[in-house]
């Protein structure tokens, strides 16, 4: 068997066009773009506002089950349905969101997709990019800097010490940051009390960056973010201590799209980087408004399972954009199945061995493909959106485990079941997956079917809690503790009560448990804390033991990287 090149080997004998060039397939003259050397660009502000008014395009959304800790491959199907569609003949373009350097060093390695679907230049890319999530941290950190020195310099509107919300960040995982004391070391160093440390992805920065529709909305949502309750129990803004102008000048280039290119030299857009497990999972507004005005279709993902990005998607970005998706393409592996299905033990976040994988285990796959599958389908049939099922093969992938998945797929109500192998030929191993969606979504928009959400706008905090713990998840019941309750409370009477709510919970299960695999159902979710993201526009809630700044591994893939003498990458993104 042929050894395939790793994916950084791939990268690197690629050729890439000039960035004006990828630009100029989509419409835009050099003019209009923001170079970062001959690969990688934004697009201006005067070059997007004239295209806003136009927008041609039908949106896809990639989405996934429930993954392995390996990944499942929904960036690779994002970029390999890009290029196939491309190949097909069809003007498309990609959103995808920008790596964070916590997973990038941790777990995940590299996030630009792989093998023959990948984004370029994957090094830059997954190395400080263009500087968006630097830009998030600084505006971020401002902010926190800006709280303590107005505490210090006698604290005109009367925060509560006791009572700030707003915490620091850092593009890195460290859970030593979890719970620190700030202001030791005497009166000239501030204020001592509690704070915390949140991963960048996690800010409410990088919401509302992602969630904003122009600079106007940027500044307002900055300036409305609650900060802090005051002595007399009043929320207490970034606006009210003049914070969020300053904040606003560090993003403004942050807040503009970057436009890089596909290994098939396809115009692909990435912007903004929330964590789909702790924030709301989905790349910009902007980009897809851009991108929208600029191509026919225009390939979408959102983090992890469909019950963690995909809900936000439909939820919190679709009500905010105003745009809904026109098909859901559910990426799928047999791996995946074998998980849920049990071939592993009991464990959602059990990484393993290369035999164990490679094993075939047909009464496995179809054990988690009629449970955890099956959910994951019918949940998105449940948004009046067509449903095409994409199963990422691998090379130990038998036929038997395939016509599975299909079987059960097809039976789950999936209007099209595909086998695609874009990681291995890119656009090549997409083009049935490719046609099957441009049919799915002439037929859908020939009907006319409305777009369904499973909450409405005016429903409460709580009943949109329990409409997706019951409805998305499975549970039986809600368990709103204590301190929860007691929050809650407050951001009613602040007047946030029928924000939507972005929930936060392990990727690994529909439940708050990585050990509940499948389909559980019957179980209680325990909600353990509110976060009022009001600038954002939604109210966070903390499901089970959730944490908001991870951890690294035993041993992170930063052990692996280096640099050789030439200043080369050694070891880095497979």
């Amino acid at each position: 068997m042929e050894i395939m090149a790793t994916d950084l080997e791939i990268a690197r004998k690629a050729e890439l066009e000039p960035i004006e060039a990828i630009a100029w397939k989509l419409g835009i003259p050099s003019s209009d773009l923001i170079t970062y050397g001959s690969s990688m660009a934004k697009i201006s502000w005067d070059g997007m506002k004239q295209r806003f008014s136009s927008s041609k395009g039908n949106l896809i959304l990639v989405t996934s089950v429930n993954p392995t800790p390996f990944g499942e491959g929904k960036t690779v199907t994002t970029i390999g349905l890009t290029q196939a569609l491309c190949r097909i003949g069809k003007n498309a373009t990609c959103v995808i969101r920008e790596p964070s350097m916590g997973p990038v060093f941790g777990i995940k390695g590299g996030a630009a997709g792989g093998g023959n679907s990948q984004v370029l230049p994957m090094e830059e890319i997954n190395l400080h990019f263009t500087g968006d999530l630097h830009a998030v941290t600084s505006a971020h950190n401002l902010l926190s800097s800006l709280i303590d020195n107005h505490i210090k310099h006698g604290n005109a509107t009367k925060i509560d010490t006791n009572r700030v919300f707003w915490p620091r960040v850092v593009d890195l995982n460290d859970r030593s940051l979890r719970d620190v004391v700030i202001g030791l070391g005497g009166p000239a160093n501030g204020n001592v009390r509690q704070d915390r440390f949140d991963i960048t992805a996690a800010s409410e920065i990088m919401a509302i960056l992602v969630l904003a529709k122009d600079y106007s909305d940027l500044r307002h949502r900055l300036g409305e973010i609650v900060i802090a309750q005051s002595t007399e129990g009043n929320p207490i803004k970034a606006e009210h201590i003049e914070a969020a102008g300053s904040m606003a000048l560090l993003l403004r280039n942050a807040f503009l799209p970057n436009l890089v290119q596909t290994l098939e030299g396809n115009p692909a857009f990435i912007h903004g980087g929330p964590f789909a497990n702790i924030a709301h999972g989905n790349s910009s507004i902007v980009a897809d408004r851009i991108a929208l005005s600029c191509a026919d279709y225009v390939v979408t993902e959102a983090g992890f399972g469909s019950d963690m990005g995909a809900e936000k998607f439909m939820h919190i970005k679709a009500e905010t954009s105003g745009k809904a998706p026109d098909c859901v393409v559910m990426n799928v592996t047999v791996r995946s199945m074998k998980l849920h299905g049990k071939a592993f033990g009991e464990r959602g976040g059990y990484r393993p061995s290369k035999d164990e994988l490679e094993t075939e285990n047909v009464t496995a796959v179809v054990a988690g493909a009629t449970s955890n599958l099956d959910k994951h389908i019918k949940n998105m049939l449940r948004f009046g959106v067509p449903v095409v099922v994409s199963i990422n093969r691998f090379t130990s992938d038998t036929d038997a485990e395939l016509e599975a998945i299909e079987e059960a797929a097809r039976a789950s109500g999936a209007s099209s079941v595909c086998r695609t192998e874009v990681h291995s030929k890119g656009g090549e191993g997409g083009e049935a997956l490719a046609n099957v969606v441009v049919d799915s979504i002439h037929d859908h928009v020939a009907a006319g079917r409305p777009f369904l959400p499973l909450v409405g706008p005016n429903d409460s905090i709580e009943k949109k809690v329990e409409s997706i713990a019951t409805r998305m998840y499975g549970a039986s019941s809600v368990n709103i503790e204590a301190p929860a309750l007691r929050q809650l409370k407050k951001i009613q009477e602040w007047g946030y009560g029928n924000l939507p709510v972005c929930m936060a919970k392990t990727q690994y299960s529909f439940s708050h448990d990585a050990g509940m695999l499948g389909a559980p159902s019957g179980f209680e979710l325990p909600v353990r804390e509110f976060r009022l993201n009001a600038g954002a526009g939604f109210v966070v809630a903390i499901l089970g033991s959730m944490m908001t700044m991870p951890g690294l591994p035993k041993r992170p893939a930063a052990n692996d990287m280096d640099m050789d003498e030439d200043g080369h990458l050694v070891g880095v993104f497979g």
